[in-house]
């Protein structure tokens, strides 16, 4: 090789060597995932039940992805300053979502002007569980099904009322009242802890809440549940029957969470959170921890999580017309 030849090649080196790391790049940094500390972003205040969820996910998922888990408790504005932020967070896999994909569903029924389109801005990296609302009577009532109780509320006719502290558990409700035929009234709460003394006391004759006060509630001996509102019996609750088989409703009226992220996260990404979430979810504890939630365990990869939750943004359209619930402004 001549002396000409020779500095041509070393002059050429260092640019060819430049040019195969940015050919290989994308690929490079794909693998790197995660290479910084990974936020799970939770829409109720720090103690809740649902936050005491997303702590587990953190402490179990932490270990699988080398790097720190950090929770960021973001509540308020019905769950949507959490939904916002995560929506408009960079898509880079370090900011997921960890709450009710169902509730995020709703919120674009549920309010006027949701700030974000969520079936545009947010996208399902794992499923966590599924679970259902429940109908529940004071633990010395002598309602023993639902259809003790849709009996004896007919003949209350319209002074019969119960409690509801969520708009899932106002559709529930409503679907309930309409199969049924009967014409109780609603009163709704904050906190479903808050109609507690006045079911107890006879005020209310029944209430639909969510799995977790449910359970609680049950197992401390004080409510009984007498109805799910899922389609079929969950696993967690296989001794409760459904309203569908109990002759009132057809709907699968499903709670699921999932791990969200903001869309166009990169697929390595997304790949990644779910094979972490599907190895957490999938095992023995978990699907005893979710038990005691009144859930079970929902395994599905990241395209039919979405396509799950793109449905639930249509489902919820007609859940808010069948209740009648009025947008919030």
């Amino acid at each position: 090789m001549s002396i000409a030849m020779q500095s041509l090649m070393r002059r050429l080196a260092p640019a060819a060597i430049l040019a195969a790391a940015l050919a290989v790049s994308p690929g490079a940094r794909a693998q790197q995932y995660p290479n910084q500390d990974i936020h799970f972003i939770c829409v109720f205040p720090p103690g809740s039940g649902a936050d005491v969820l997303v702590r587990y996910f953190a402490e179990k998922v932490r270990p699988l992805t080398g790097k720190n888990v950090i929770i960021e408790n973001r509540s308020g504005a019905g769950g949507n300053i959490g939904i916002e932020y995560v929506a408009r967070a960079k898509p880079d896999g370090y900011t997921v979502l960890v709450h009710g994909a169902s509730g995020v569903a709703a919120s674009m029924s549920l309010f006027k002007n949701p700030p974000v389109d969520v079936g545009k801005t947010i996208q399902v990296a794992a499923t966590i569980n599924r679970q259902p609302f429940m109908v529940l009577v004071d633990a010395k009532s002598p309602h023993k099904t639902l259809a003790d109780l849709t009996a004896a509320m007919k003949a209350k006719g319209d002074k019969a009322s119960y409690a509801t502290a969520a708009p899932f558990g106002t559709v529930v409700g409503e679907v309930y009242k309409l199969g049924a035929g009967i014409k109780a009234r609603e009163v709704t709460y904050k906190n479903a802890v808050d109609s507690l003394n006045e079911q107890l006391s006879g005020v209310l004759d029944y209430s639909v809440h969510d799995p977790v006060y449910a359970m609680a509630q049950q197992r401390e001996g004080r409510l009984r549940i007498l109805a799910v509102s899922t389609a079929e019996r969950l696993k967690a609750n296989p001794d409760i029957p459904t309203l569908k088989e109990q002759g009132v409703s057809e709907l699968n009226m499903m709670g699921w969470w999932a791990a969200m992220v903001p869309a166009g996260t990169p697929q390595p990404a997304i790949d990644q959170i779910n094979k972490w979430f599907m190895q957490v979810v999938g095992s023995d504890e978990t699907r005893e921890f979710l038990a005691k939630f009144g859930g079970d365990q929902l395994l599905l990869d990241s395209a039919k999580g979405q396509d799950l939750f793109l449905k639930e943004i249509e489902l919820w359209r007609e859940f808010v017309k069948i209740s009648k619930i009025e947008p919030q402004g």
